[in-house]
């Protein structure tokens, strides 16, 4: 029986080829800012109330001005396709039918058309900036023509951060046809029957749209050489104005750079560290939430990002400002356990979680999450006394940041 998204995770473990679980469920280096992101958010607590009336209860927000059934999105994840076959359009349906919004990666094995031809709402479209600056005009074209609703700018990974499982089990799409991937995919009957049947298993939005790229080894030269050291904020305004719609900036850790991302204009920002598979020795994306809210919260609307595994994490991100989250992991791994019906399931359980707390904090509408509803306004009990933790509590906001469309 599925309960909780660690079920789901087990249950991917099996099911997934090595290569393609271990790039979901790693990070950078030593890892320790890939397990700050759960442990932080872990060891929030929340304040039991009694005695007020519950009944009636809701999680439908907004973002970006749009109904939400509860405050969450489906963030961009690279070979999504490779979790499941045709991974990208079994989890934008699912997203849809749900009611939340779905985040299509530039390096997604189905593309952006394939996505649009299997869905009926608009979704997010998220954005790598490459050195060619020609394919990155096509690609804000076609995702335009694509009617996709917001454009996600991730902005930390002009360089790619280093993590070993992925150099030790020589991460390819498809897989290498090594010994060691022949007897693990052996042991994945049914991945291996969704990959035969589906004609989907490279860069679907890249390959056929850059000269001098047709096929995988091609492919992985000019990724390599793409990502771009020299973006700036100059290159942000260039895409805002050739996007027109809403645009999302995710990567941000710094209240400066939270400020020069609306200066920038950016509709909303992600507080996130990327899972933690960039800069390892970060700090936790919820440590730097609140005073991000707290910088720019009343300018734009403040989604959240890394760590989430539970309706409970969503609820903690809520109150410390986030208009919304991003779930990446915790949707793979339902994905890669029982593919469109895993990321539902994967939904389903957040959703009771967050509903169930919510209830047992005496809230009955999510958007009146603040940190009243957590112990000691969100500071760990242990660290209220050191400098660092005193700054950190003084910078909280003293109510939820109500973003300005």
């Amino acid at each position: 029986m599925i309960t909780c998204i660690e079920d789901l995770r087990i249950l991917a473990q099996r099911r997934v080829p090595r290569m393609f679980y271990d790039y979901v469920d790693c990070g950078s280096w030593t890892e320790t800012t890939y397990r700050a992101n759960t442990a932080d958010l872990a060891a929030i607590q929340f304040r039991q109330r009694i005695g007020m009336s519950i009944a009636g209860r809701t999680t439908e927000s907004r973002i970006l001005g749009n109904a939400v059934s509860m405050p969450l999105a489906l963030a961009p994840t690279g070979l999504t396709g490779m979790q499941c076959a045709d991974g990208e359009i079994l989890a934008a349906r699912a997203a849809e039918r749900f009611g939340v919004p779905f985040t299509l990666s530039t390096v997604s094995i189905c593309s952006i058309e394939d996505v649009a031809a299997h869905t009926e709402k608009p979704f997010w479209f998220q954005l790598y900036v490459m050195r060619d600056r020609g394919f990155i005009e096509r690609l804000i074209a076609r995702a335009k023509a694509a009617n996709c609703s917001a454009l996600v700018l991730t902005l930390d990974l002009q360089i790619q951060g280093q993590r070993h499982k992925d150099l030790k089990n020589g991460l390819s799409t498809p897989p290498k046809p090594t010994l060691r991937n022949l007897i693990d995919l052996a042991t994945k009957p049914r991945w291996c029957l969704g990959m035969l049947q589906t004609k989907r298993r490279s860069f679907g939005n890249i390959v056929g749209h850059v000269s001098g790229v047709s096929d995988v080894s091609s492919l992985a030269d000019w990724v390599s050489q793409q990502f771009d050291p020299t973006l700036t904020w100059d290159d942000v305004r260039w895409i805002r104005k050739l996007w027109g719609g809403k645009l999302i900036v995710k990567g941000v850790m710094d209240v400066e750079d939270a400020r020069l991302a609306v200066q920038n204009g950016a509709d909303a920002i992600v507080v996130s560290n990327h899972g933690g598979r960039q800069l390892d020795g970060a700090p936790s994306s919820i440590a730097m939430l609140p005073a991000i809210a707290e910088a720019v919260g009343q300018r734009t609307e403040i989604l959240f990002d890394s760590g989430i595994r539970s309706g409970q994490d969503v609820l903690k991100a809520l109150a410390l400002g986030a208009r919304g989250v991003l779930i990446g992991r915790a949707f793979l791994y339902g994905l890669g356990a029982m593919g469109e019906a895993g990321v539902t399931r994967c939904l389903e359980i957040l959703h009771r979680e967050l509903d169930l707390t919510m209830g047992l904090c005496g809230l009955t509408t999510v958007d009146a999450a603040d940190p009243t509803i957590l112990m000691n306004g969100g500071v760990a009990k242990d660290d209220r006394h050191t400098p660092s933790a005193t700054k950190d509590r003084d910078a909280r906001p003293s109510h939820r940041p109500v973003p300005v469309a």
